[in-house]
């Protein structure tokens, strides 16, 4: 719990919860609604990414308890916030609204490193409430955004009291395995992107 605000421990009120999975990680989709395809998921089930949410645990809506990543490369992405491009806030007093811009910034910035949703091994959802519902209706949102796969890996989603910017309401941190340069090449080049030991990159 953060001071002032609140976890969500199970699944929200409305929210269905997904499949269990045996520990060895069965290669199916928890239930979501129109929430991420199964075609992602099965790319994400890959030799790189492993989801598991053992029989033990109680069921989820939609993510998975643990997740499990190969050496690799990893890309950590700071806080999305529902700003536009020029640092406008976008949905004032509108949770749903402020999620949708989320979203699409996080998949930006998970392209920007040759990721995407599904690509994504932690993610955390931060909700300026203490309304069960709201936090309910932001997290079905974002799962069915055009992230959503992302929010099928072992998540976090909470309550809290105060987000950075004025008017604020949501904000997701990502984490993500990123593919070799090899597979998707380094997609930073032309962003001003500084790639480990090198210099900085002016944009193109």
């Amino acid at each position: 719990m953060l001071p002032g605000g609140c976890r969500c421990d199970g699944p929200p009120p409305g929210l269905r919860a997904g499949h269990e999975m045996d520990p060895v990680a069965e290669k199916q989709m928890p239930e979501r609604g129109a929430g991420p395809t199964l075609a992602a998921m099965s790319e994400a089930m890959s030799d790189r990414i492993t989801r598991i949410s053992p029989k033990r645990l109680h069921k989820t809506p939609g993510y998975h308890h643990i997740t499990v990543v190969e050496a690799g490369r990893t890309a950590y992405l700071a806080g999305q916030c529902p700003l536009d491009r020029d640092g406008g806030l976008v949905g004032d007093g509108d949770p749903e609204r402020q999620a949708d811009q989320v979203a699409a910034n996080a998949l930006i910035a998970l392209a920007a490193v040759g990721a995407g949703p599904e690509d994504v091994v932690r993610s955390v959802v931060y909700v300026c409430t203490d309304d069960a519902e709201v936090l309910a209706a932001v997290w079905r949102r974002l799962g069915d955004s055009v992230v959503g796969a992302a929010f099928t890996t072992a998540s976090t989603l909470l309550g809290v009291s105060r987000l950075g910017y004025r008017g604020q309401l949501v904000e997701v941190d990502l984490t993500a395995a990123v593919r070799p340069t090899s597979d998707r090449g380094w997609a930073g080049a032309g962003l001003g992107a500084r790639p480990a030991g090198g210099a900085r990159r002016p944009p193109r």
